[in-house]
């Protein structure tokens, strides 16, 4: 894997009404993007910006959807951390060889272009069932054609 260190690129917050979530934000004087459908994921989103990094807003458009179960378990709250990678397929093939458990074997699309895989990784503890997702922005200056990523890791 690249040395860089990873920043972080966004926090994924699961919550029951994209309208309520949005109004918090307002009152701090944070602005959402325009709403987004992730069909596969069946979630809709919103990206609250906070300086260098971003908050993602998540509801589920079903409640047998991974974010839908997840709010039915665990309710509200922080549902996942994205770190930013400098090379996804390099990290992808970094963890495969380690052995690391993978969620997909494969890169997919996901919000504004993203792509992604999911991984479980060797955390001890309550945190062995978090999953990370990687992800690389199509549009983020830093991925053309140096495969930049975010790393996440979800509750």
């Amino acid at each position: 894997m690249s040395t860089d260190l990873p920043a972080i690129d966004h926090l994924g917050i699961a919550v029951k009404s994209l309208q309520a979530a949005k109004h918090f934000y307002a009152m701090l004087g944070l602005e959402a993007s325009d709403e987004e459908i992730v069909e596969q994921e069946q979630v809709r989103l919103t990206m609250v910006k906070l300086g260098e990094s971003r908050i993602e807003l998540l509801q589920p458009t079903s409640e047998d959807s991974p974010v839908g179960r997840f709010l039915a378990r665990r309710g509200e709250g922080l549902h996942h951390v994205a770190l930013r990678v400098k090379n996804i397929q390099s990290v992808l093939a970094e963890l495969k060889s380690k052995g690391v458990r993978l969620v997909s074997d494969a890169v997919q699309t996901g919000a504004g272009g993203h792509l992604y895989f999911l991984c479980i990784p060797p955390v001890p503890g309550e945190y062995s069932s978090k999953s990370a997702r990687i992800l690389r922005k199509s549009h983020d200056p830093l991925s053309h054609n140096s495969g930049a990523g975010h790393l996440r890791l979800r509750r």
